[in-house]
């Protein structure tokens, strides 16, 4: 019976430390902010679609750079709730108006890399914040907050702007991990200064998007590797993965919403546009671009996009212009 009590001690301990061995790879690998994220590179989903011109992304690489040179932007610092120091910058347009944008991007990014988003709100008169989410670019962080707890950073983005400028129409867009963010961010209680919110390719939830991807890229089940892989957030980074849901927030949500998708986009199954779109109680729209893959609306069919966009936002953020 003695012998039996151990072996049964050392089995536990063994499935104990196993849990633990697992969750720990499964963190580092999606979430830690300090590994490279290989498994991005070569990732046939993010491939580029063969719908994207080639002679498009030149023209924006251009557009991207003298827009750059010509307006280089200011570097603004905020302390996060948990103390953390996080890096935005600001591209204050001279236009005597009161339009500000946020622009948010996407897992693995940084704000420099959403300087096409910035441009375009920038020439239609607003003020832009463009921040490196926590554990990306120049902000401190050693954790992928994957939009629950950047949700939280946002909010001091919105009062940053509102400090400089009380009257601020606020604007908040996103793509990919960005438009999750501002997805989860839309259940916040927000000042009546945020009017308008666009999301481009979020995905319904954190635990849902890990779960997919745990099928497509490891072929394992949600059972017990994503349990393991939630303890060991839950430990390190502080967060559930069950929480950290964009369909629960925008359910909450007051500000009016666009989403947009690419029928195409294997990465942030297009699924998931009908998941937050038909969780949202507010005015909305949806824009499917087809043959876009993940990311790719803009560059698919930038026209249509941007029309949209507008004719969206500036219903709740008349133009000046």
């Amino acid at each position: 019976m003695k012998k039996m009590s151990i072996i049964i001690v050392i089995v536990f301990l063994l499935l104990v430390i196993i849990y633990g061995l697992v969750g720990n790879y499964f963190y580092n690998y999606a979430l830690n902010a300090k590994q490279e994220k290989d498994f991005l590179e070569g990732n046939p989903h993010l491939k580029k679609s063969v719908n994207v011109s080639g002679e498009v992304l030149a023209a924006d690489k251009v557009k991207n750079a003298e827009f750059v040179s010509q307006h280089p932007p200011n570097t603004l610092s905020i302390r996060s709730f948990d103390n953390l120091q996080l890096t935005g910058y600001e591209y204050r347009n001279q236009e005597t108006n009161h339009k500000w944008s946020i622009v948010v991007h996407g897992y693995n990014g940084r704000a420099s890399g959403m300087t096409k988003y910035i441009r375009h709100f920038y020439e239609k008169g607003y003020s832009v914040v463009a921040p490196d989410l926590r554990g990306h670019g120049n902000s401190e962080g050693n954790y992928i907050g994957m939009g629950w707890h950047d949700r939280k950073d946002i909010l001091l983005w919105i009062q940053e702007i509102l400090k400089k400028d009380p009257q601020a129409e606020i604007a908040l867009f996103g793509i990919s991990m960005g438009g999750a963010t501002v997805m989860m961010t839309s259940g916040e209680e927000l000042p009546a200064n945020v009017k308008v919110i666009v999301e481009d390719c979020g995905y319904s939830s954190v635990m849902d998007e890990f779960t997919y991807q745990l099928k497509d890229l490891f072929h394992l089940p949600k059972f017990p590797v994503m349990n393991a892989g939630n303890t060991i957030t839950k430990l390190r980074a502080g967060y559930d993965l069950n929480e950290a849901s964009a369909v629960k927030q925008v359910a909450k949500s007051k500000t009016p919403m666009l989403f947009i998708h690419g029928d195409a986009d294997a990465f942030v199954p297009f699924e998931m546009l009908d998941e937050v779109y038909n969780a949202a109680h507010v005015e909305k729209e949806k824009l499917i671009v087809p043959g876009a893959g993940h990311g790719e609306a803009e560059q698919i069919d930038s026209k249509k996009y941007w029309h949209t966009v507008w004719g969206f936002v500036e219903k709740y953020i008349p133009s000046s212009l």
